[in-house]
């Protein structure tokens, strides 16, 4: 019996190293694309082949509100934390991308259509928002953490 134990105890600790590099579900950390920095982790989850991001912890200066809210934001998001805040949602796969949704940014509350891909054989996400089309616009590249 214990070796049941032991073998379901080291299957769980090794499944992130299995994660499905094919899709964009999954923990990702977006790094500023003015800054260079990191500036939160995203979970992606996807529900009916649609997906969805929430905010899941921010990296901010000690000094900084490290709870802070939406306070720019203009829908039903105005004045929520934006930890646990599901920022972007309605994206569909599209050949080889994620297609029509929208992003939030909690910096300016502003909504944008927005854009995927992966790349780096699923160890990278481009993410893209942007007004009309899409050349008018700004990317970041998002890190797969697991």
């Amino acid at each position: 019996m214990k070796w049941i134990a032991y073998a379901l105890a080291a299957a769980v600790s090794i499944a992130p190293a299995f994660a499905d590099d094919s899709t964009p579900v999954g923990l990702w950390k977006n790094i500023d694309d003015v800054t260079g920095k990191p500036k939160a982790l995203i979970r992606i989850s996807e529900n009916n082949g649609v997906l969805q991001g929430k905010i899941e912890q921010l990296f901010r200066a000690p000094t900084e509100d490290q709870n802070p809210k939406c306070e720019k934001c203009e829908d039903a998001r105005k004045n929520q934390p934006i930890i646990g805040m599901v920022f972007m949602s309605g994206l569909k796969k599209d050949g080889d991308a994620y297609t029509g949704g929208e992003i939030l940014d909690p910096d300016n509350g502003k909504v944008y259509k927005s854009k995927m891909h992966l790349s780096d054989n699923g160890k990278k996400l481009n993410v893209r928002g942007y007004i009309g089309v899409p050349m008018l616009g700004r990317s970041q590249v998002w890190l797969r953490q697991e």
